[in-house]
């Protein structure tokens, strides 16, 4: 009890202090009360030391999220939140783009437009067709500049960036930013190719994030150098040209194999803006965009200082035309053939001709002599030229003055009256029926029906040899000579011969009434060149791919006869007589042996010179597009001179070889025994003579030479002694009633003068001559 008692005083708890706590007691402040003291509620009284303490602590938190620091975290956190939700955006719009293209699986590379390489007999490029303008080279056969230039100007990063280049992009925002224009593009070439390969030119949001999906895929399935190549030979550079090869003929008449490094910094700057910095439009622009190539290929380590300065010299001032030279009208009709040949072109074809690049380039400049000094004053504005050997091969061909002014193929698509240059066939059909070459006809005013035919000069000769009457060009004989063998002789004849154009059976015929092209009445001739068998014009020779498959090869060398041997020879004797003494005279070519006949027709509207050696046969035409006529220009005229100018130039180097029978004995059908050749003049016969050859190679000397020339063409094929069955028409043993001294003296049809030496007094009558004139 007694402790009891000691503990019996009261002890109040305390909550003013806890010197010692337990971990189960629980006690409370003063300030955790929910009411407090009266002199708290009264406000009167601080708050107790601890929660100031806490206060105080809280203060430089609250002070650290204000100022510049904590303007600038909250920029970055929001553009944070930005790129963010652009990221989103952009992939967003990819896939949206994107699922509206095709399958990735379906993807391939368009086919290049296919391309015609159309080459001379040396290899040489004439002129290349089709979409592109030139053949697809591979990177390693293209000069190196060009892809250094290409790379420095337009893709510095191309070999390390994955199809995109961002830095790239970066700097050409703010290039462009900083210019207030569009300066500079961020495109990469692989992105230009999959814009070219596969997207419209419209500049959309869609059309670029397709690009960019493209330019990815391009860089996954594909190299580098296969993705360059294909830019290289696809980009456009302008004038039609796309891809290097077409760009570098177009605009510096060379491969993209040989430009040099001024010309591929000029290649280089076209992409910028291929029309208005060609250098055929504006050669100055075009050298200054050159500079800047130069610059940035030196500043990328691809040249030295040294090159720059050689460059800056071979940077050519100005682009030649390049839709000029005569080798155009020779690819057009390649182009025009090409079909019947090998159907639709489908891949890239090299098409292998018969030109000669260098006969090519001396007929266009035989031509443009003669019009340039003597044209004007004679108002004549057009001529045409084709050469032929003795196979048909197409040697040389202008079909115009200037490709560049007129496309029009005046040597093979224009048809015109051919004049008095028809009259070989209206001689050759008399030879045919048993005449000879000495055989007398009586030169005076005659009328066959209601048709009164006159000489040129209104002159007439009396009786002459049907010799002197071709040299001469006599038009009474000639129309005697149709009324003899029937119009439908002749024109059989002249299509055995080659004319393919249709021809008219009346008596006018004898003076080149009937129209024809230049092409086939000069291969016509050939028949008489080549010793009498049919010559086929032609100009493409073969045509193969790229990799050298044959799609086709012509088979011209097994021509058919057309003309016995003895009938060549007297007509090539008779129209040597044309330029020796004749209306050809302008034409005679020192050194060598030529036949030939002119042509005029009414008023000199067309004049013409058709004739040849025994290496090419060659026509010649002068005239004007319209029909006006000419200043008194006939076929011994301007056309003989364009043809001796490029005659000469093409015989230059060559050993003179006389004409096919020139001096050869031949049979007299009216004794069987051998005759000499007649004289060209009718005069003292040649008695000279020369073995025959006996193949078409050897009538033809000098054309193809040896070697390579020689694989190129075929054999020709073996001659006939004779002519017989299958090989054309044999004359006749017997001619009309003899005359005396050895000559025929044939009584021709119609109404025919007596013998007369000096000119007509009769009056002059209106006939069909004044409307159809012949010389």
């Amino acid at each position: 009890m007694a402790g009891r008692g000691k503990s019996g005083d009261r002890i109040e708890p305390s909550f003013s202090g806890r010197p010692v706590r337990d971990d189960d007691e629980f006690s409370l402040d003063a300030d955790d009360r929910v009411i407090g003291s009266r002199s708290a509620r009264r406000g009167g009284s601080k708050p107790p030391p601890q929660r100031a303490a806490r206060q105080r602590r809280r203060e430089p938190r609250e002070r650290e999220g204000g100022g510049l620091f904590g303007f600038l975290r909250g920029v970055v956190y929001w553009c944070v939140v930005l790129f963010i939700w652009a990221a989103i955006g952009v992939a967003g719009l990819v896939l949206y783009y994107g699922s509206r293209m095709p399958s990735a699986s379906t993807w391939a590379i368009p086919e290049r437009p296919p391309n015609v390489k159309i080459t001379a007999v040396d290899g040489s490029v004439i002129a290349n067709r089709g979409a592109t303008g030139g053949e697809a080279l591979a990177l390693e056969n293209m000069s190196p500049y060009i892809p250094e230039a290409v790379i420095a100007i337009e893709d510095r990063r191309f070999y390390s960036h994955f199809g995109v280049d961002p830095l790239g992009l970066g700097r050409a925002i703010v290039t462009n930013f900083a210019a207030g224009h569009m300066v500079q593009g961020g495109s990469t070439l692989t992105q230009q190719l999959a814009k070219n390969l596969f997207l419209s030119p419209e500049r959309t949001l869609e059309r670029k994030v397709q690009e960019v999906l493209l330019a990815l895929w391009l860089e996954q399935k594909y190299t580098k150098d296969q993705i360059l190549a294909m830019y290289l030979n696809r980009v456009f550079f302008g004038s039609n040209a796309y891809g290097v090869e077409a760009a570098s003929r177009r605009y510096f008449n060379k491969s993209a194999r040989d430009v040099n490094l001024g010309e591929a910094a000029v290649l280089a700057g076209l992409l910028k803006a291929p029309s208005r910095l060609s250098p055929a439009r504006d050669a100055e622009a075009a050298n200054a965009r050159a500079q800047l190539v130069l610059a940035a290929m030196r500043e990328q380590g691809f040249i030295t200082d040294s090159e720059v300065k050689t460059a800056m010299s071979q940077t050519p001032a100005s682009a030649k035309s390049y839709w000029s030279g005569a080798g155009h009208y020779v690819a057009d009709m390649v182009m025009d053939e090409l079909p019947g040949l090998i159907g639709d072109v489908k891949e890239d074809i090299v098409v292998d001709t018969t030109i000669d690049k260098s006969l090519e380039k001396k007929a266009e400049q035989s031509l443009v002599d003669v019009l340039d000094k003597e044209g004007g004053k004679l108002d004549a504005s057009q001529a045409a030229l084709v050469s032929i050997d003795g196979t048909g091969a197409i040697r040389a061909l202008v079909g115009g003055r200037d490709y560049a002014t007129s496309q029009f193929n005046r040597a093979a698509k224009a048809k015109r009256q051919p004049g008095s240059s028809f009259k070989p066939f209206v001689y050759t059909a008399a030879l045919e029926k048993g005449l000879t070459p000495f055989s007398v006809f009586n030169d005076a005013p005659i009328r066959i029906g209601d048709w009164t035919p006159e000489n040129y000069e209104k002159k007439y000769n009396g009786e002459v040899t049907l010799a002197t009457a071709l040299a001469k060009s006599l038009n009474t004989v000639a129309a005697q000579l149709v009324m003899y063998d029937g119009p439908d002789q002749v024109i059989k004849l002249a299509h055995r011969l080659g004319i393919e154009s249709e021809l008219q059976p009346n008596a006018s015929i004898a003076l080149g009434t009937s129209e024809v092209s230049l092409m086939e009445l000069t291969a016509s001739y050939a028949a008489f060149m080549n010793g009498g068998y049919k010559a086929t014009p032609h100009v493409i020779r073969r045509v193969t791919t790229a990799e050298g498959k044959v799609l086709y090869e012509n088979t011209y060398d097994s021509p058919p006869r057309v003309l016995s041997e003895q009938i060549a020879a007297q007509m090539n004797t008779m129209m040597m007589g044309v330029i020796e003494n004749g209306t050809g005279k302008s034409a005679k070519i020192p050194g060598w042996q030529a036949a030939g006949k002119t042509g005029t027709t009414q008023n000199s509207r067309d004049a013409l010179f058709v004739g040849f050696t025994s290496n090419l046969t060659t026509g010649v035409w002068f005239g004007n597009d319209d029909g006006k006529p000419m200043k008194k220009v006939t076929g011994g005229g301007l056309p003989a001179k364009a043809w001796k100018e490029f005659m000469i130039a093409a015989h230059k180097g060559l050993s003179p070889a006389p004409l096919f029978g020139n001096g050869q004995l031949i049979d007299n059908p009216n004794s069987g025994q051998p005759m000499a050749q007649a004289a060209p003049d009718g005069g003292q016969p040649v008695t000279a003579e020369v073995p025959p050859p006996t193949t078409i190679g050897g009538i033809i000397s000098g054309v193809f030479g040896g070697g390579e020339n020689a694989e190129r063409y075929p054999q020709a094929p073996v001659r006939q002694q004779r002519a017989g069955p299958g090989n054309g028409p044999v004359p006749p043993a017997d001619v009309a009633e003899g005359g005396g001294s050895g000559y025929d003296r044939v009584v021709p049809p119609g109404d025919v003068g007596g013998p007369q030496t000096t000119s007509s007094v009769q009056p002059r009558r209106t006939t069909l001559l004044d409307l159809i004139m012949g010389q």
